[in-house]
């Protein structure tokens, strides 16, 4: 019995001696393998997969990605030139101060963070902006390759904020400036102050949301501009991706975050153009019956701070138009026109005049016509 136990452990180690050049040769493969793929993973870096530059700051060096697009380009159904042509009235009455900006150039600003709760532990690692310089429109896009490339990001970003007369953003009010705010607090420098803000969110959900299932952005551009994204990384999974980027200092889904935030801001200038317009061109045919009662709206919470009674507008500075003023009866009037081209389109039939408006408790009446309704349209605008 021991004579044949010794022979088998003899028979195992005699094989594992022969296999043990075998392993070697599996092993050195491997090796060879992964080294080659490290050095191709160093060919291909992230500033050639994006085409993109390290620019040097005062505070250190970044990753700048650039893309110029002509002013003729169509985003979706909707030119780009749009935004560029936009009258100081329509901006004035997208704002919550109704006051427009100083001057044409403004910047459209969007931001990927690495997460949506904010707070001082959420950094915004990708900000992108737009802006016309002459007859084209550029999207530049600064990117941390890691975090402690953030006080380069704001020395880069910190002039452009300031050259600039005003801020167009989607939820900008409730995230990306409150963010960029912290961010440049915590770095020890000082944040642009007094400057024109134009959040477009509020627009798109007075002139929208009776209409659409949400007022993301990517529901919004879809309905007004026809523009629709194919391959589109979800906002929800971006903070994802830059932390296995830190881990693994590979791309990875890296260039589709890119791409995701030039749409945004794409389709930030598009929608500023599209809705500027429908508020100076208002009521117009191609204007939905929706679209006419959320422009009443907007014209119904602007305050003007600066209106002479010779305009038409109340003379009262900062405060709301009184039911009786030019203001207060031609956005009444595009309302009540809006809400009998939707109450036309679910009965079939015109509602009769003097029938009582569908609001509660405020007596208003239906117009007798929508040109009736429209005839005050727009008001004058303060000089």
């Amino acid at each position: 019995m021991c004579s044949s136990g010794s022979s088998l452990a003899v028979d195992r180690v005699a094989r594992m001696s022969d296999a043990i050049p075998d392993l070697s040769r599996v092993i050195r493969r491997l090796e060879a393998k992964s080294r080659l793929n490290v050095a191709s993973r160093h060919m291909s870096s992230l500033e050639e997969l994006l085409g993109g530059v390290v620019e040097e700051t005062e505070r250190g060096r970044v990753l700048v990605v650039r893309r110029r697009f002509e002013a003729g380009h169509l985003h979706g159904r909707q030119l780009l030139d749009a935004a560029r042509g936009m009258a100081d009235a329509p901006l004035a009455v997208l704002t919550r101060t109704g006051v427009p900006p100083a001057g044409p150039r403004l910047l459209y600003l969007d931001t990927e963070t690495t997460g949506l709760s904010g707070g001082t532990g959420t950094y915004a690692f990708l900000v992108g902006v737009g802006f016309f310089d002459g007859g084209t429109f550029e999207v530049r896009q600064y990117f941390m390759r890691d975090l402690d490339e953030e006080p380069a990001l704001l020395a880069a970003l910190d002039p452009l904020l300031r050259e600039m007369d005003g801020l167009v953003t989607y939820n900008g009010t409730g995230f990306d400036l409150p963010l960029l705010e912290t961010r440049f607090v915590l770095a020890r420098r000082r944040w642009p102050e007094a400057v024109f803000h134009l959040d477009l969110l509020p627009a798109a959900r007075r002139l929208w949301s009776s209409r659409l299932p949400d007022c993301r952005l990517g529901t919004v551009e879809q309905h007004a501009l026809g523009f629709a994204r194919e391959w589109d990384l979800p906002g929800a999974l971006i903070p994802s991706v830059y932390f296995e980027y830190l881990r693994r200092k590979m791309p990875g889904e890296l260039p589709r975050v890119f791409e995701h935030n030039r749409h945004d801001i794409l389709s930030l200038a598009a929608l500023a153009g599209w809705v500027s317009d429908a508020v100076a061109r208002a009521p117009g045919p191609e204007l939905g019956a929706e679209e006419l009662a959320g422009l009443g709206r907007l014209w119904g919470r602007w305050t003007p701070t600066a209106a002479k009674p010779a305009t038409g507008w109340p003379s009262t500075e900062g405060s709301p138009a009184p039911r009786g003023s030019a203001c207060s009866g031609a956005w009444r009037g595009v309302r009540s026109a809006g809400r009998a081209g939707t109450l036309r389109a679910c009965s079939g039939r015109r509602p009769r005049a003097g029938r009582v408006s569908l609001t509660r408790g405020r007596g208003r009446r239906w117009p007798r016509s929508t040109s009736t309704a429209c005839a005050t349209w727009p008001p004058r605008m303060p000089s």
